[in-house]
């Protein structure tokens, strides 16, 4: 039986969550599978990867080849690192305390290039959060403006509005005198 290591698809329209399986060549992309290695979540920035490295190993070591992205996913975590230095140990390359120094400065090394990145998508995160408040503020200021010459305008107007309803009271009172005034002198 040949066996492979595969991407199981799951998760809903447009957002995958895949389960990393060891299965049957002949098996369908979603069917039957004989173990569940690990998961992987493309949609979070670095993809979450959650691994059984020490079966994932076993798998590998066993014959089972994995497919293209499935390899990439144990090349990131690490797994075909060690079943490579492992190759080197059956061999005689170096030894087993050797294999495992090499192996830990390559994991420390790849988890502070994930950090770096993490600490870089935060970063970028606070400063667009920095410049979407700033870019509040100045259209908070924009429009107090328009309300303050609003404001303004319709003081203008109101006090323009008294200045004529009083000028027009006075106009009518003198007229009202004026006319008052003849009508009196005349008797």
């Amino acid at each position: 039986m040949a066996t492979v290591i595969r991407l199981q698809r799951h998760g809903r329209k447009g957002y995958p969550i895949y389960k990393i399986v060891a299965t049957d060549r002949r098996a369908p992309r979603d069917g039957r599978f004989i173990e569940i290695l690990g998961t992987y979540n493309p949609n979070t920035h670095p993809a979450t990867i959650d691994l059984k490295f020490d079966r994932a190993l076993d798998w590998l070591n066993k014959g089972a080849q994995p497919s293209d992205t499935a390899r990439s996913i144990l090349s990131r975590e690490g797994v075909m690192m060690m079943k490579h230095l492992q190759g080197g140990v059956k061999k005689g390359a170096f030894s087993e305390e050797e294999a495992l120094k090499k192996f830990e400065a390559w994991k420390q090394n790849k988890n502070s290039e994930t950090d770096k990145i993490k600490s870089k998508d935060e970063a970028e995160k606070r400063e667009a959060a920095k410049k979407a408040l700033e870019a509040e503020r100045e259209v908070n200021k924009a429009r107090e403006a328009a309300i303050a010459e609003k404001l303004a305008a319709e003081e203008k107007a109101k006090a323009e509005a008294e200045a004529a309803a009083k000028a027009e009271a006075e106009a009518t009172e003198t007229e009202g005198q004026e006319a008052d005034a003849p009508a009196e002198s005349a008797e």
